[in-house]
């Protein structure tokens, strides 16, 4: 696997994921961060800069110009191999499963033999230091790029990627991830999990407001941002990326929560 370490990073990091092709969220975010003051070699991404939405190559584009760190997704190590399809981890036949196909055929279109390159060779981890902690950053997890970690997923499946990533990197205290697409913490034997979240969606929690993170002093917050998702969803609906996701862009909700154990659905959310 493919390492890179950015050595000592004292001043505020700003952690985020998925993109999603979402171009009025992904400028949002890198705004965000010139306004903290936040430097660029300050600014990672976990990964899946391409998904949903519907500005795949442009998204790419502003990542790259913006010169922040970002590790391989999944769906940049398949685009990279010239697969057909996402691997992201949904179940076959599942509704997401189903509905990858059109999103991910408009951004294999989309994304050129240059950004294939470049996606091939992003990190599989990226690692620094804080405050005299030790970073990794990864996209699922080092066992595999597309594990689901939840924020109700058992300590034990945390530990095992903890002690993957501890044979890549060496002993670590922080771990930041991403993919699941719902930013949140844990702690396990010591370790802090953060998972940033993603800008490309919103965390089904029927708001279009995207989160991101910040560790500063070693202190990790999970932030909420505002951006101009209506531009969002007219550039799907113009593209005819009208699966669900366009209107899960406004009404804070993903098209299909199969992807979610069951504790984190609406239903049970609606239980009380």
């Amino acid at each position: 696997m493919h390492v890179m370490d950015l050595g000592q990073l004292e001043d505020a990091v700003l952690l985020f994921g998925g993109p999603y092709s979402n171009l009025p969220a992904t400028r949002a975010v890198l705004t965000e961060a010139a306004r903290r003051g936040i430097a660029p070699d300050h600014v990672i991404c976990t990964g899946d800069v391409v998904a949903y939405c519907a500005e795949a190559a442009a998204c790419v584009d502003e990542i790259r110009k913006a010169g922040c760190a970002v590790v391989a997704g999944n769906c940049e190590k398949q685009l990279a191999a010239g697969a057909m399809d996402c691997g992201c981890g949904f179940e076959e036949g599942s509704t997401c499963d189903l509905l990858s196909a059109g999103w991910y055929a408009h951004a294999d279109a989309q994304i050129g033999a240059t950004a294939r390159a470049w996606m091939g060779g992003l990190p599989d981890v990226v690692a620094f230091e804080q405050a005299g902690r030790r970073v990794a950053v990864v996209h699922g997890g080092a066992t595999d790029v597309s594990r689901f970690l939840w924020p109700t997923s058992p300590e034990g499946e945390f530990a095992e990627e903890i002690a993957a990533l501890r044979d890549l990197v060496g002993e670590i205290d922080f771990v930041v991830a991403g993919h699941c697409g719902l930013a949140f913490l844990r702690e396990i034997d010591g370790v802090t999990w953060l998972n940033a979240g993603v800008v490309g969606m919103p965390p089904n929690d029927g708001r279009p407001k995207i989160r991101f993170a910040t560790l500063e002093g070693g202190v990790p917050v999970i932030h909420a941002l505002s951006y101009d998702h209506e531009a969002a969803y007219a550039a799907m609906r113009a593209a005819g990326l009208t699966q669900g996701y366009d209107t899960g862009i406004l009404s804070g909700y993903w098209p299909s929560e199969e992807v979610l154990p069951p504790e984190l659905r609406r239903a049970d959310f609606a239980k009380g």
